[in-house]
């Protein structure tokens, strides 16, 4: 059977939009975030985080520094009894021109040939533009904008856009 999946971006979605985050003591958990995946896991639905931290191919941080913070979110996501099925990111930097920073699709192609994803019933929760595009692109056409990250334009049409994910039960409902 396949997979229902919740694709999160993490930063402006699970946690506060902090430019180049890479401390612990700076990641700040969105309000609503552990009750909201509770609801959808009621729902059926796994998660898998996938975010661009272009701040590695920067030099702003290091991988280390990402897998540390990735680590402790999965970690107090396992606490409040809820499991990261995968947590994929993208360390490079924007002139890289690689395949799998957002709006490229590689993340998400990565994931479809490690599981079994029902791309009709999976969803891609991110902050902006860029997080639509890829998932459009890969096939996931159910998608929600939260305004807790990026600023998000005017004129997006036929995608829900939301305040924050604690008030995702309006958009997702099966």
């Amino acid at each position: 059977m396949k997979k229902k999946i919740i694709f999160l971006d993490r930063d402006g979605v699970i946690n506060k939009e902090v430019n180049y985050l890479h401390h612990i003591k700076d990641f700040i958990f969105i309000e609503g975030i552990f009750e909201s995946m509770h609801y959808l896991k009621k729902l059926g639905y796994e998660f898998i985080v996938i975010t661009n931290q272009s701040g590695i191919g920067r030099g702003f941080y290091k991988e280390n520094d990402y897998k540390k913070i990735d680590l402790w979110m999965k970690k107090i996501f396992r606490k409040h009894n809820l499991d990261i099925l995968q947590s994929v990111h993208c360390p490079h930097a924007p002139e890289e021109n690689c395949n799998c920073r957002k709006p490229k699709t590689g993340m998400f192609e990565f994931c479809f040939q490690e599981y079994s994803i029902s791309k009709e019933d999976s969803w891609m929760i991110g902050d902006s533009e860029r997080d639509i595009e890829a998932s459009l692109a890969a096939g996931i056409k159910n998608n929600v904008l939260v305004k807790s990250g990026h600023p998000i334009p005017d004129g997006i049409k036929n995608i829900p856009i939301i305040d924050s994910i604690k008030e995702i039960q309006q958009v997702i409902t099966n």
